[in-house]
């Protein structure tokens, strides 16, 4: 099996760079599971990471979990007022040195921490890899997902299929079995009945019909 490259690094006269990543996808793309694998190829090199997910992600509680099953204990739960980047170069100072740090549902950090990470790259020199949602069950960008497609040094799509065999690239929200278009953007899924389902834009739009004339 061929394994995931790691980040790779620019020089700026004879030095290192680190760069910020940003790698999207719908719900179901193997966001998590890709993060896990890139940790567990650090480490098998004798390399440490430090693994990010925002407090407000309830799922999984303080660990990262992947639909397949497999998860693993964060190492710093970000809540809304957490600078991510004092906390990340006191980590680095204090308890190990980091060569990579790995960020899971990064659409639900705020603006103000994407900014953060973009600055530990720049100025500690310790690459960043963030994965999350480009936009919500409404179609619109998350705030923090904007700020990674503006700062990002690099930006790549995971990949999943629709229920019809299409490329899916929308997230839809249901409540237990129906599926439903108002709401707060931040609902965690599998909290509450709500899930969420990966459609391509016709069968997203199809749902979106259908629930207009429920109404």
């Amino acid at each position: 099996m061929k394994r995931k490259w790691q980040p790779k690094t620019f020089t700026r006269n004879g030095v290192c760079v680190a760069k910020l990543f940003f790698r999207y996808g719908a719900m179901n793309s193997g966001k998590t599971t890709a993060l896990l694998q890139v940790a567990h190829n650090y480490e098998e090199r004798d390399m440490h990471v430090l693994i990010i997910k925002p407090k407000v992600d309830t799922k999984g509680g303080e660990s990262v979990v992947s639909r397949l099953g497999v998860e693993r204990k964060v190492d710093i739960l970000a809540a809304p007022d957490t600078n991510v980047y004092s906390a990340i170069t006191q980590w680095h100072k204090d308890v190990e040195k980091i060569a990579c740090v790995l960020v899971d549902e990064a659409q639900f950090l705020t603006p103000r921490q994407i900014d953060e990470l973009f600055n530990l790259t720049v100025y500690e020199n310790i690459p960043v890899i963030c994965y999350g949602l480009r936009t919500d069950f409404q179609t619109q960008l998350f705030p923090s997902s904007q700020r990674l497609f503006a700062l990002s040094h690099a930006i790549e799509e995971l990949k999943t299929i629709c229920r019809c065999g299409r490329k899916a690239m929308l997230n839809a929200r249901k409540s237990g079995d129906i599926f439903v278009f108002e709401g707060s953007q931040v609902a965690i899924d599998g909290e509450h009945e709500t899930t969420y389902e990966a459609l391509c834009g016709n069968c997203y739009f199809e749902e979106f019909e259908k629930s207009a004339v429920v109404d």
